[in-house]
Parts: structure tokens; sequence; C-alpha cells
């Protein structure tokens, strides 16, 4: 049964949200430029195999915002953490860091999935109870960033 479009493309999304989780996660642990970051994905047999089935134009601007927009992105989390990012743990931090510039580029998904994904992506790599902070977390910046949408609900 061939997949449709729709399901292809939210494949895609899935597979660049992971992507560019490892990739934000390597650039805060080594401080490394997106280039040198992209390279070192490609190099890797299994990353790359990953790289031909994502949107890799959406990777690469979750991952640019990410890496080129830091301090915003820490202070649109700061009111809704109970610590400074800093101290967080590091996949959590990517994981937030990671959402949050979705929900403030990418409007066209509904800041549910992005929590969502968000927290499917905590549960596969991050602590054993590290998701249900995510979530809360990227809960009350979606409604924040995205009052409209909160509204609708």
């Amino acid at each position: 049964m061939p997949v449709n479009k729709k399901q292809q493309y939210i494949s895609e999304r899935r597979v660049a949200r992971k992507l560019a989780l490892i990739a934000i996660y390597q650039w805060q642990m080594t401080d490394n430029t997106y280039e040198e970051i992209y390279t070192g994905l490609q190099e890797d047999k299994d990353l790359s195999k990953d790289m031909s089935k994502a949107d890799m134009a959406f990777f690469q601007a979750l991952v640019k915002c990410a890496i080129q927009k830091t301090e915003e992105i820490d202070e649109v989390l700061k009111p809704f953490l109970d610590r400074e990012a800093k101290h967080l743990d590091q996949i959590e931090r990517a994981v937030l860091r990671l959402s949050t510039c979705e929900l403030m580029n990418h409007p066209e998904v509904p800041y549910k999935v992005i929590v969502n994904e968000s927290v499917n992506l905590t549960k596969k790599f991050g602590a054993d109870q590290a998701h249900k902070f995510v979530n809360g977390v990227l809960d009350k910046v979606g409604k924040s960033l995205r009052k409209d949408e909160a509204a609708d609900k």
C-alpha cells in the first residue's frame, strides 16, 4: 500500500526533528559550527541514511535557528523554567530549544503537534521522566507564543 503525501510529509518532518535534536545536542556539547556538525551527520552511516528520509530544509531551519538565536530562545523559555537553561539536562535543553524554534517560526505546525513530537523525542533520548518536564514547559511556551491558536482550543 503506497504512503500518501501527508504521511510522507509528516514522516520527513519527524526524521528532520530527530536529526535536528542530535545536531543541537552536538552543538551544545562541542560548540562546533553548523557546517562541522552537518558534515559529521553525513559521515555517520546510520544518520546519513536518515538524512535521505528527512525534510532537510526543515532540519536546517531548526538547527540554524537554535544556534543563531540561542539567547532569544532561552529568554522565551526563562519564565517557564524552574532553573536557568544552562542548568538543564543537555537533551532537555536541546529539545526545548528545537521546539521553541519551531513554535516561533513554523505557524503551519499546530503547537500541540510540536509539543507531542518533542515529548516523543524526549522519551526516546532523554532521562526517564524528562518528557513530563518538557511537556509542561512546552505547553506553557506554546500557549504564550500562540495565544490565538491556544484560545481556539
